[in-house]
């Protein structure tokens, strides 16, 4: 991770949200959800927004709709897919490819990538859109969910555990409980 990382104005950013992976981590956590729009307001740092989408998986529970609504008023596109079952009940979510596409596709027209998400697994997304996109790589997370080699890799690394009144909600209330 570099710390001498210039945030301006005129920076292009696309923003890319692992939902399930920050929603799982703001509960298990901090026993709250994230404030996505002020994560979003955050990560954006007065720049230019390009492209901010959040992955997210249909389970079929009851308040997913209204969750769903609002990140898209918070100023995210939404991108669903449903849960796949298998024979045997096994079951697998995940947006991981369809998240890096996405980061790999916009890239030509972004000066920064943020990845919101502390999975590891994108740390080869991270290498090739800086090598061979020439695009910063801004990872926002937690920190006790996120991989050390993600941190590692990324240009600027934001804990959002380091700031819960901010970016996290308990109970209707914002911050952490007492």
């Amino acid at each position: 991770m570099r710390h001498d990382v210039v945030k301006h104005s005129d920076q292009r950013v696309g923003i890319f949200v692992d939902t399930q992976n920050m929603y799982h981590s703001a509960r298990n956590l901090h026993g709250g959800r994230l404030n996505f729009k002020a994560v979003l307001e955050a990560a954006l740092a007065g720049r230019k927004l390009i492209h901010a989408i959040a992955y997210v998986i249909a389970a079929e529970a009851q308040e997913e709709e209204s969750f769903f609504d609002a990140l898209n008023k918070s100023g995210f596109a939404v991108k669903m897919k449903d849960i796949q079952t298998f024979a045997g009940g096994a079951k697998k979510a995940d947006w991981d490819v369809g998240l890096a596409i996405d980061a790999v596709k916009f890239a030509d027209k972004l000066d920064v990538v943020v990845l919101m998400s502390g999975d590891g697994d994108f740390v080869p997304l991270v290498h090739y859109l800086q090598e061979n996109k020439g695009c910063h790589v801004e990872v926002v997370s937690f920190r006790k969910t996120t991989s050390q080699k993600l941190v590692e890799v990324a240009d600027d690394f934001t804990d959002l555990g380091e700031n819960t009144s901010q970016f996290i909600r308990v109970a209707g209330k914002i911050g952490k409980r007492n």
